[in-house]
């Protein structure tokens, strides 16, 4: 057995280096496998077979190359004793045993800590930070599931059999609704197409096989006559504020989230109005809401140069808790269709309407009664900040009123200037393009 070192030039790389590979001749047969070192063509000695002393390390480098040497001729008399055939595999396991060794057995970690990975490049990205801390949510679930079913979660491993488990530990388990677990679905594809795509996990999977469909489930809005009730309700002091932050979002569409953020710098003047510019915390979409003698009273109640917000806004869960009081006082009482799927079917419940009103609820009735008030859908898609038609179009689909009113004009040629909204018309509208 000859064993000999060469210096790959035409492997050249750009920092001009050239990777060092070992030879290995016996019986006819050859042998070619790289030693993981490298070296520039002017360091690398070609009569002796190693490194130069222009090299950096000479010494240990060319200590390292003897003793693959030998290491490589104990390996070929064992595997002549045995009768069997030298192959590259095995070459490669006698130089480099430790990363042979990791290649066999990858080290299997939990999916907190790769998720938590997932996050950090989406933070780095510039994500948002509501999308950041709804996959913290779905990072906790699939912990939860791992320590449920008493098995890491491995992506080279993960499959049908293991995903239906999921889906039952999200379901039955964690009870969760079902667009809920088509979220948690939805973060589960987008970590595993990261994983295989940018980090080169060999995914078991094909994603198009992980399904998981939303259900249709009807969004509560409230109507002209529900907005004026809460308008002129008699309240407590301390809940008029929260009362007079929802109404301000029912009239521009904002989200909680954007609301809680207004300040000075998004209020600005135009033609004897006034404007909100600002860009949306979840979309990072920039909107231009033109302000109503309504939304337009309500920042003017609140006008404090000392204070840094616009509005009095409190935690998201206390604004959600003193609405459900506000709206019980102003009346809002009567059913409303709950509608929740469960172990296969259906059920139906009436709620009332106060115990259902959160925050959003405002983005909803504003989107529809503004449908309602003849604000074409476009229009309404860049007030709202949807990067997508097809998701506006989604409030069109549930304004029963708008289809019966359409209907009769069509039909009975009636109600040409249905006046049956009850509030200005003009409830909200947005800046003509210059």
């Amino acid at each position: 057995m000859v064993t000999q070192f060469t210096l790959r030039k035409q492997k050249q790389n750009k920092a001009g280096e050239c990777p060092v590979y070992l030879m290995v001749y016996f019986d006819g047969a050859r042998l070619a496998c790289s030693t993981g070192e490298k070296c520039r063509p002017a360091d690398w000695n070609e009569d002796r077979q190693q490194f130069r002393r222009s090299y950096p390390f000479t010494n240990e480098a060319n200590d390292l190359l003897a003793r693959m040497a030998a290491d490589v001729l104990q390996w070929w008399r064992t595997v002549r004793a045995a009768g069997e055939v030298p192959t590259v595999a095995g070459l490669k396991a006698v130089l480099r045993p430790e990363q042979a060794q990791e290649q066999q057995t990858p080290a299997v970690q939990p999916v907190a800590v790769r998720y938590e990975q997932y996050r950090q490049a989406m933070r780095a990205r510039g994500y948002s930070r509501e999308t950041l801390r709804q996959h913290l949510v779905a990072r906790n679930w699939f912990s939860g599931f791992e320590q449920w079913s008493g098995e890491l979660l491995d992506p080279v491993t993960y499959d049908l059999a293991r995903h239906d488990e999921l889906l039952g530990y999200l379901r039955e388990v964690r009870k969760l609704a079902p667009n809920t677990m088509y979220t948690a679905i939805k973060d589960l594809k987008s970590f595993l197409r990261f994983l295989r795509d940018e980090r080169g996990v060999a995914v078991g999977i094909e994603l198009r096989k992980l399904v998981a469909k939303p259900a249709d489930t009807p969004k509560l809005y409230l109507s002209a006559a529900d907005l004026q009730a809460l308008a002129s309700a008699m309240l407590p002091a301390n809940l008029v504020p929260t009362r007079d932050v929802f109404l301000f979002c029912c009239y521009t569409g904002l989200r909680y989230s954007d609301v809680s953020a207004l300040h000075a710098g998004n209020l600005q003047e135009w033609k004897e109005g006034r404007l909100l510019r600002l860009v949306q915390s979840k979309t990072r979409a920039g909107v231009s809401i033109y302000l109503t003698a309504a939304a337009s009273a309500i920042l003017d109640k609140y006008a404090d140069p000392e204070r840094l917000r616009l509005l009095p806004v409190h935690p998201n869960q206390v604004m959600n808790k003193y609405l459900k009081r506000v709206a019980r006082l102003a009346g809002l009482t009567g059913a409303t269709d709950l509608v929740s799927t469960g172990n296969g079917g259906i059920s139906r419940s009436a709620v009332p309407t106060c115990e259902l009103v959160t925050m959003h609820t405002a983005r909803h009735t504003f989107a529809t009664q503004s449908l309602l008030r003849g604000m074409p859908v476009e229009v309404l898609q860049k007030v709202l900040g949807h990067k997508k038609i097809q998701t506006t179009l989604i409030y069109a689909k549930i304004i029963e009123d708008f289809q019966h009113q359409t209907m009769r004009r069509i039909w009975d040629g009636e109600g040409a200037t249905d006046t049956s909204t009850g509030l200005d018309s003009q409830i909200c509208a947005v800046e003509p393009a210059a």
